[in-house]
């Protein structure tokens, strides 16, 4: 969960506290849109949230909290019986992250500095 990387995020250096403190932050827009699209005010339950799986970080309880819909609160989604496959979230994370990576290596090689080479026109004569 987000408290757990966060918390890995502070006895991290350097870049590495960075990448790990942004990809919590990007999880938690799952909860924040939940959120959204049921017309909860985001920032208390995201709050919630956070003070529950901090409180509950060394109990199993913690762990399962989550957005719940029906109650506009937070709840155990473990006794809600609210279960996803882990394969879900492992091919949408290994996907997420594959897309991140194409992104920066198109960026950096738009940044390339030999792509402001401007190639002579190809037809002589060509005054435009």
């Amino acid at each position: 969960k987000q408290w757990y990387q966060r918390r890995v995020a502070i006895t991290a250096g350097g870049k590495e506290q960075l990448l790990i403190t942004a990809y919590a932050k990007a999880l938690e827009i799952i909860p924040r849109q939940l959120c959204d699209n049921a017309g909860f005010d985001a920032i208390t339950i995201l709050n919630k949230l956070r003070q529950k799986h901090a409180q509950d970080d060394s109990s199993s309880g913690g762990k399962w909290m989550g957005v719940d819909i029906t109650s506009e609160d937070i709840a155990d989604n473990f006794e809600a019986c609210v279960w996803e496959p882990s394969i879900v979230k492992i091919n949408a994370l290994t996907a997420a992250c594959e897309a991140c990576c194409t992104i920066l290596s198109i960026d950096e090689t738009v940044k390339n500095p030999n792509s402001n080479y401007k190639a002579p026109n190809a037809l002589p004569g060509n005054q435009f």
